[in-house]
């Protein structure tokens, strides 16, 4: 059985994230298989921690996610690793209600695994002592196993930590991590630069990971617990005829549930991968998806592409099933337009999009679908989020939508999901979850598509 800790924090920004890379490589260094986690909605930390263990990063979200299915899928995507690890977001007690129920800590409690705080100690010696104090006595139920103090100052500095934790509390010290220039990774307006967009990730993961195994006590963390594992299911719903969908993967299309990926691949469809900045035409497909991600830092090389640019258009205006969120949406409008430069895109959509310096939407949402929505067995109430600093302006005011939003804001503050010929192209990402099973609602889409071709 695999021994497991939860990294949290006492807020955001506490550099967990380079922290639990660091711990992935460097337990992946030790011939380890490694199993990452990442709770709530997110894509960026996903696509690092993923490079870092060597092994898909599987997203954990109480919003969308019943327990049993948040407990099923620890479980099943663990069972076989030495080690798993979850990555929280912003500080333990952090959540959506001020009664707790969705927290760090509540996801801990649910997976019955101890807490790892990453603590930030910039600025504190003593005061490190009533912060973890504290933290231990507002829920008693937590097992907070240990301490790493991260961006440590100096030898004085840390010498004074210890001897604060060591005589006021009981909480073992596991690591004291130096602030250091080697650590920091790239800000952009959605949080850490992803690393499919960065040549050099896999140097900067191999840098991290001998710091964090030269001052983090890896032994320590690895006989932490042992979780008690349910027995996996395994999915027997594989649809019948032949399908294959094409997937933009690439440094400008990256945002991917793993999760989603597999309920393709359980279905038995063939996943074909492209390259938007390099493929001159689409893969033979019944269907494509394009994901989220940051096509504006790419749209020299998009626009160069003038040949994949044709043929999507082409396709997608013969009717080829398309599903598309966020970043491929702006893909397949007339324009995008950042830091004053305007370049063509497909031109499917018509509107233009503008990239602003705030952001748009940002968040959980909650839909509804509408009578212009083109697949069957769409839920009433839908739970999805968005992370867009993009509006589309110029729209046609014909636009058809899938989606009334009533929580969030979409396209317009009111719809999302754009429908056109057999494209849905919607700011929303979703997630293949019980209350909505949206990649069995496509591939089912694609398949009746199929079926009525001549």
């Amino acid at each position: 059985m695999p021994s497991s800790f939860y990294l949290s924090a006492a807020h955001k920004s506490s550099g967990k994230t380079v922290v639990s890379l660091g711990l992935c490589a460097a337990f992946k260094q030790q011939s380890l298989k490694v199993q990452a986690f990442k709770k709530g909605p997110d894509y960026i930390d996903p696509i690092w921690l993923t490079q870092a263990s060597g092994n898909p990063c599987y997203n954990l979200d109480f919003y969308n996610m019943t327990d049993d299915e948040i407990i099923q899928l620890y479980n099943n995507q663990s069972v076989n690793s030495d080690l798993a690890i979850i990555e929280g977001n912003k500080g333990l007690f952090d959540g959506m209600s001020v009664t707790g129920g969705d927290a760090n800590a509540d996801l801990a409690k649910l997976l019955n695994i101890p807490v790892v705080l990453v603590i930030d100690s910039t600025g504190i010696t003593r005061g490190v002592a009533p912060l973890l104090s504290g933290y231990q006595a507002f829920d008693k139920n937590i097992d907070i196993a240990g301490v790493i103090l991260n961006k440590v100052a100096s030898e004085r500095h840390q010498s004074k930590l210890i001897q604060a934790i060591e005589y006021y509390t009981d909480i073992p010290v596991l690591g004291c991590v130096r602030r250091s220039k080697a650590l920091v990774i790239d800000e952009r307006h959605l949080g850490l630069m992803p690393a499919n967009e960065t040549p050099q990730s896999q140097t900067f993961i191999k840098k991290v990971a001998s710091i964090i195994a030269d001052q983090v006590d890896l032994n320590a963390l690895k006989n932490l617990n042992y979780i008690k594992l349910n027995k996996q299911i395994i999915n027997t719903n594989i649809i019948k005829e032949e399908i294959t969908v094409a997937i933009a993967k690439d440094s400008a299309f990256g945002f991917y549930y793993q999760d989603d990926l597999d309920k393709f691949e359980s279905l038995g469809v063939g996943i074909k991968y492209f390259d938007t900045l390099k493929d001159n035409n689409l893969p033979v497909c019944d269907g494509l998806f394009i994901g989220g991600g940051f096509p504006e830092m790419q749209l020299k090389a998009l626009n160069t592409n003038q040949h994949l640019l044709e043929d999507i258009k082409t396709k997608i205006e013969q009717s080829l099933p398309t599903y598309v969120e966020c970043g491929g949406l702006m893909y397949l409008t007339n324009s995008i337009t950042y830091n004053k430069q305007t370049y063509p895109m497909v031109g499917v959509i018509d509107a233009d999009t503008h990239m602003t310096s705030k952001p748009v939407g940002r968040g959980y949402v909650e839909l509804a679908p509408t009578d212009e929505h083109c697949w069957s067995g769409v839920s009433k109430r839908i739970y999805a989020h968005e992370f867009h600093y993009s509006k589309l302006k110029n729209l046609n005011t014909n636009t058809r939508y899938a989606f009334k939003v009533l929580r969030g804001v979409g396209v317009d503050n009111k719809f999302d999901g754009i429908i056109k010929h057999n494209l849905l192209a919607s700011y929303t990402h979703l997630r293949n979850v019980a209350g909505n099973t949206w990649v069995v609602q496509f591939v089912n889409f694609i398949s009746k598509i199929k079926k009525q071709k001549p």
